[in-house]
């Protein structure tokens, strides 16, 4: 019998986040740092719009771009919070989630051998979306001693005539790095002078934290007709498994995008839709609330880990730190593998996440106090251990 697999398909790894959840799923008084999902319920009046339209009986396909109301009400918050203006009829999609949107978005934009700037550590999806799409990507490292911002310097290095796009994963997923506005600037400028595109992944941009409020890169002169904004409801509104997304781009990259939405997807789903127009328009407050509560475990992590001993330097964006373990002399997996198996705490290897997150792990604050608090009295336990002081 012929391969019945795709070539490109078998040569993606698995990612290397759901390795250890899979894990400590099944173990028992395990705890996991490794998830990024916030530990809060869905804000009430946001299920209870969900739940009306189900008792409405509002259980039909939405138009292919999504729900009408939701995609106006999309465009006011944009307005409102990053002062862009977006047409809720031409420049916006409603998607399955962040992540269609980034499949979508490279699916529409490449062709074979175009080239993708990503910067290393991120989300782990940006890789294999762009193979899949039949881009080429291209790694740029991001580095501790920049705070894991990408520079200038580091994004001229790698352009090439075959570069196309620029992923900008920021607030940054695992580190917590935050782009100033300055730091967009420059890289708008690059990226205007070069006609690049930019994709920029704003998932956590309601998760700042400090005087400084999140900027988007396609608010900048020049910015907003190349660059495609994706944003969701999972983080901000605590609507992970709710699975609803949206990309803000312009008409000529959104009409491609929305063909390939309708013959792949349909809609995204009804309900969530409901539900998602409730949190756009009225749940500035809830985010507010969940901000300052990430803000307090954040502060908890970061003098937890001063009082280990790890160096970790601040994240000012999501809800990760990053902390370095390069003085234990171990890998990240093997720290991570020997973590879990002694101690049942589970975080995920910086590895997971680009070959320069080596040295360092991705810990979520995204739980409660009370477990955090137990976790780190494991994990310095641990590190008492490795240093021979137990």
């Amino acid at each position: 019998m012929r391969n019945p697999l795709s070539d490109v398909i078998t040569t993606i790894e698995p990612s290397g986040i759901r390795k250890f959840f899979d894990i400590v799923s099944e173990m028992k008084d395990a705890i996991s740092l490794g998830v990024g999902e916030p530990d809060f319920d869905t804000p009430w009046h946001i299920r209870e719009e969900g739940i009306y339209s189900l008792e409405k009986g509002k259980t039909f396909y939405t138009s292919n771009a999504g729900l009408k109301e939701l995609r106006i009400e999309i465009a006011n918050y944009l307005k409102r919070r990053c002062d862009l203006t977006y047409d809720p009829d031409q420049e916006l999609l409603v998607t399955v989630g962040g992540s269609e949107a980034i499949d979508i978005a490279l699916r529409a934009m490449l062709n074979p051998g175009d080239e993708v700037l990503i910067p290393q550590p991120s989300f782990v999806s940006y890789l294999p979306c762009t193979v899949l799409a039949g881009g080429t990507p291209v790694i740029i490292e991001l580095e501790e001693k920049d705070q894991f911002r990408l520079t200038a310097q580091k994004l001229r290095e790698k352009i090439t005539d075959k570069t196309k796009i620029l992923i900008m994963p920021f607030p940054n997923n695992p580190t917590g790095a935050v782009m100033r506005r300055e730091d967009l600037e420059a890289v708008a400028e690059i990226v205007r002078e070069h006609d690049l595109f930019v994709l920029s992944d704003e998932i956590y941009c309601e998760l700042t934290f400090g005087a400084r409020r999140h900027v988007s890169i396609a608010s900048l002169p020049g910015m907003k007709e190349r660059t495609v904004l994706i944003n969701g409801f999972s983080k901000s509104y605590a609507m992970t498994g709710w699975r609803l997304g949206y990309a803000a781009a312009p008409h000529v990259i959104q009409e491609q995008m929305l063909k390939i939405h309708q013959f792949a997807i349909m809609c995204a789903p009804t309900t969530s839709q409901y539900a998602a127009v409730a949190a756009v328009r009225d749940g500035d407050g809830d985010v507010e609330r969940m901000r300052e509560s990430y803000d307090q475990r954040r502060r908890f992590v970061l003098h937890a880990f001063e009082e280990m001993g790890l160096t970790c330097f601040e994240p000012n964006g999501a809800f990760y730190a990053f902390p370095s373990i390069k003085r234990f002399g171990m890998t990240s997996e093997e720290f991570a593998s020997r973590f879990l198996r002694e101690e049942k705490v589970a975080v995920v290897p910086g590895t997971a996440f680009g070959a320069c997150g080596e040295g360092f792990l991705r810990v979520s604050y995204a739980y409660s106090l009370k477990s955090l608090k137990e976790a780190l009295g494991r994990m310095e336990r641990f590190v008492k251990r490795l240093d021979g002081k137990v």
